[in-house]
């Protein structure tokens, strides 16, 4: 074992003398245990209490070709280090190209041998001479193998600074390419590292610093590993500025590190007191009854056959949360011209089918109705033009929550996200994860249009039964949704009743799993264009239904499609 680690971790140093085996007159650096060391030849003298083999009191001054001069440890006033501090770490000022450096001297951890030095020029630039993969930690000779605290920092410098504020007599160690290599250094030294029982980390306080302190940490054993956390950048910023006491506090103060999303009791206790209350309403009181209104945070999935009534579903939705709620919203209608867009739901604003040229409503209606949504200026609204990129509507959804409130989305529809994609089930995957990661990031809902693959058996266009495995990226929909409603009509029903009557069947109740599996029934209004939430299941008897006038519009356009 190489003298200088057993004895210099529990002496300091004294002075500075010449040395008998060089003749230079001031690199010998003798210490309070007696030991000498030349930071010039690498010349070695025992302590009193130490003995060595002569062949190892000899350092050569150069193991290979790549490195330079050992150079001699001088004070560095700028980072207010002494020279007793930078004589401990070998840290020294030498010539490199006619240029003084200055040099942290690398020793291989076994032997104690410099195998390489990283350089520092005036302008800061950092360069590595010799065998790196051979130098391990920075600092690493110095100590003993194991004790109770090893303190981790990401460069030599503030390695220095933690050990000057401890007198020199407490294990610190660096890694020696900064934080972007700092996991790979540290795995190399990990079996050396878990010989102390708390490893602390003090990385750098910057955004490089705190990410790789969390991804180190995670090689370590549970309760092994600590980050402290600095008021200033890092070590050197603090003994600059003067505040030894703060660098020793955060060290004792360092905290177990825990993985992003890892909670206590204690973290969610005042909110877990908090008394469940109902999320936003939707338009119909048996759903709003069912699912107990709509959560932000949450993701909400329509599938329906074409023509079946999902559209008409949303617009009353939409009207109602501009109209009710005074909720501002925005609408991503993929396959549909605002002008359309605006046009139905004025028309269930003002119940009135607005899009519809059969005479029944009057060109000042539609005004009145268009100027009150223009007025409440909660609607907005995206223009494709054909585009549907994901990434784009993403950026526009994250606009729109941060800079005009908004917390209701509706897209229409998912399948025209992906369309464009190579893989679109690959794509349907990624959307779904990040819709899901955004909902939660930004707080908000966003009610999804998914089309339908074809079923077997019965069509959906004729009343066919919608089921989760029949919406197009059923797996990523399913996993990321907090609720699913499928929407059933059969268009070609001889009863004009069964032809009208939509069936909306929850597929999937996340919250609290008593909604699946329940129905809610619509009728349709004709003259007001209006969905109408039916009291009970339609029977074949009309008066069973509980709404009058729908019973009168056998054959009659239901608006939906």
């Amino acid at each position: 074992m190489p003298p200088d680690r057993i004895t210099q971790d529990k002496s300091t140093f004294v002075s500075r003398e010449p040395c008998p085996e060089c003749g230079s007159s001031d690199a010998g650096s003798r210490y309070t245990d007696g030991h000498l060391f030349c930071f010039s030849c690498g010349h070695y003298e025992p302590g009193d209490d130490f003995s060595v083999n002569p062949s190892e009191r000899r350092e050569t001054r150069r193991l290979s070709s790549d490195l330079i001069d050992l150079g001699e440890p001088q004070a560095i006033s700028a980072r207010r280090l002494t020279v007793e501090t930078c004589a401990k770490w070998g840290y020294t000022v030498s010539d490199l190209g006619g240029q003084a450096v200055q040099v942290a001297n690398y020793r291989d951890p076994e032997t104690g041998r410099v195998v390489a030095q990283k350089v520092r020029f005036k302008n800061k630039d950092f360069k590595f001479l010799g065998d790196t993969k051979a130098a391990g930690l920075y600092g690493q000779s110095l100590w003993r193998d194991g004790g109770k605290m090893v303190v981790v920092t990401e460069g030599e410098i503030d390695a220095l600074s933690v050990s000057q504020v401890q007198g020199n007599r407490w294990p610190v160690v660096s890694v020696p390419n900064g934080a972007q290599g700092a996991k790979k250094a540290l795995s190399a030294a990990l079996q050396w590292l878990l010989r102390f029982e708390t490893v602390v980390l003090m990385f750098d306080g910057d955004e490089p610093g705190e990410k790789a302190a969390g991804e180190c940490a995670l090689i370590f054993p549970p309760g092994r590993c600590k980050i402290a956390k600095l008021p200033l950048k890092d070590a050197s910023e603090m003994l600059k500025a003067g505040r030894e006491r703060e660098i020793i506090d955060a060290i004792w103060g360092a905290r177990e590190f825990r993985p992003d999303g890892v909670v206590t009791i204690s973290d969610v206790r005042d909110r877990v007191l908090e008394t469940p209350t109902h999320g936003l309403p939707w338009w119909t009181e048996k759903l709003s009854a069912l699912t107990y209104g709509r959560r932000t945070g949450e993701i909400y999935a329509f599938g329906a056959g074409t023509g079946v009534g999902k559209t008409d579903f949303l617009t009353e939705q939409i009207q109602f949360d501009i109209s009710h709620l005074k909720e501002p919203v925005a609408v991503f209608a993929l396959e549909q011209q605002p002008v359309e867009t605006v046009k139905r739901i004025a028309g269930k604003l003002a119940g009135r089918r607005f899009h519809v040229p059969d005479g029944s409503w009057t060109g000042p209606e539609l005004v009145d109705a268009l100027d009150s949504l223009e007025r409440s200026g909660k609607l907005y609204l995206y223009d494709s033009f054909g585009a549907t990129d994901w990434e784009v509507i993403q950026a526009t959804i994250r606009f729109l929550a941060h800079s005009c409130g908004v917390r209701l989305f509706y897209i229409d529809h998912l399948t025209a996200l992906a369309a464009a994609e190579n893989d679109e089930r690959t794509a349907l995957e990624r959307i779904m994860s990040e819709m899901g990661a955004l909902v939660k990031e930004l707080d908000v809902v966003i009610h999804l249009v998914s089309h339908l693959a074809t079923p077997e058996g019965k069509p959906h266009e004729e009343g066919g039964r919608v089921m989760i495995r029949h919406f197009k990226g059923s797996r990523a929909i399913g996993f990321w949704c907090h609720f699913m409603f499928g929407l059933e009509r059969n268009q070609q029903a001889e009863d004009p009743q069964a032809r009208s009557t939509t069936t909306f069947r929850v597929l999937k109740d996340r919250y609290t799993g008593q909604a699946t599996g329940q129905c809610v029934w619509f009728g349709y209004d004709p003259d007001r264009g209006r969905l109408v939430e039916l009291a009970e299941e339609p029977g074949k008897d009309r008066s069973e239904h509980g709404f009058a006038s729908y019973g009168d519009a056998a054959g009659a356009d239901t608006g939906a499609f």
